[in-house]
């Protein structure tokens, strides 16, 4: 089966090598583009969030490509990640794309429904092979998510600015195409000496922030016009709190074990929230607290217009800052966010944060 899915950064790399596995021909969409943004928007209901728009783009874009099914998540609770797939279904339907979806998301009760798109996945693949891709897949997501955090800690520190950039993306490419798990630890290994040559002998300590919100649009470049770069030119050093591989590991097996609990996030953020309101909110609140106790410099939280958990945790956040004396800047996106404005936001924040942290000697 020819199956498509929508864009979360460079997570393609991992969806790849598990649809393979398992025996099936990935359609991987284009990298997202503006003209994938504008093509999901012209079809999505207005009031809908940034990512839903974007991953209809690319449902759009793999299906211009050939794909017969399309690979996406769901979810439950006040987020609205629970409906997109169902509502993208129905809007393709009246695009007359004839494709069939394919849905995971963790059962509450309803085993049979989540078997049957389960299955729909792994079909007759013989139990070697879905656990080869499996394992694989596995191995590229966590890699791929360490290769980013060393390019995190090496452009604030580069020789030649961009240097860290075009070497990332030389690794990704080699990671996407390893074949074997050896492979891939050879690919990080050479990976990790390689960044440390592109540092600058002489260093300044840089400021270190934290980035919180809607995982989407914290882990998606596109989305949040390439935030993490940005910060990094601007001598950043920015500390990521959301792991796609963490979700996957706590939101897909955990809980459908009924071993995640919420109770660490929710004894951080006591006194700010009383209850789960969906999405990454708790998140948000929780970790904000956390960053301020390991002082870090400040937190720069990013989310979509209109996510609703979001939003409550934007209303929170001035409090936490002034609790903990933790600086805190709030970006929200849409298709409509100017690429000049938020530079701007962003230097004179980071200026803020500096000059703070130069009368306070750290």
């Amino acid at each position: 089966m020819r199956i498509t899915f929508p864009h979360l950064g460079n997570a393609y790399i991992a969806v790849e090598s598990l649809l393979r596995g398992l025996g099936h021909e990935p359609v991987t969409p284009p990298l997202t583009n503006r003209q994938t943004l504008e093509r999901g928007s012209f079809h999505s209901p207005a009031e809908m969030c940034l990512p839903f728009k974007i991953s209809l783009g690319n449902m759009l874009e793999g299906i211009d490509l050939g794909a017969e099914s399309v690979l996406m998540i769901g979810g439950w609770g006040p987020c609205r990640l629970g409906y997109y797939g169902e509502i993208q279904r129905l809007l393709l339907e009246a695009l007359g794309k004839e494709v069939e979806f394919i849905t995971l998301e963790v059962p509450r009760g309803n085993y049979s429904r989540y078997m049957v798109h389960l299955q729909k996945l792994t079909g007759s693949t013989k139990f070697d092979h879905l656990r080869s891709g499996a394992s694989l897949s596995w191995a590229k997501l966590n890699a791929l998510e360490e290769l980013e955090i060393l390019a995190l800690q090496t452009r604030p520190r580069e020789k030649k600015r961009g240097a860290t950039t075009g070497y990332l993306q030389y690794q990704l490419e080699q990671l996407r195409a390893a074949e074997t798990v050896q492979e891939v630890e050879e690919i990080l290994s050479t990976a990790s000496r390689g960044f440390l040559r592109l540092r600058a002998r002489e260093q300044n300590r840089p400021l270190r922030l934290g980035v919180v919100g809607e995982i989407y649009t914290v882990m998606d470049p596109f989305s949040n016009l390439r935030l993490e770069e940005r910060l990094g030119y601007l001598g950043v050093e920015v500390v990521r709190t959301i792991s796609l591989a963490e979700w996957v590991k706590n939101h897909i097996f955990k809980k459908a074990l009924g071993l995640y609990s919420l109770a660490p996030l929710r004894r951080l953020a006591a006194g700010y929230l009383r209850g789960f309101i969906g999405g990454h909110g708790l998140e948000s609140i929780a970790r904000s607290v956390d960053l301020a106790r390991k002082n870090l410099d400040g937190v720069v939280h990013v989310l979509p217009l209109s996510c609703m958990p979001e939003i409550v945790a934007r209303g929170i956040l001035p409090r936490v800052s002034r609790d903990h004396g933790i600086p805190v800047l709030s970006l929200m996106v849409d298709e409509h966010t100017g690429e000049g404005g938020f530079q701007t936001r962003l230097e004179a924040f980071v200026d803020m944060v500096q000059r703070r942290v130069g009368r306070l000697g750290k």
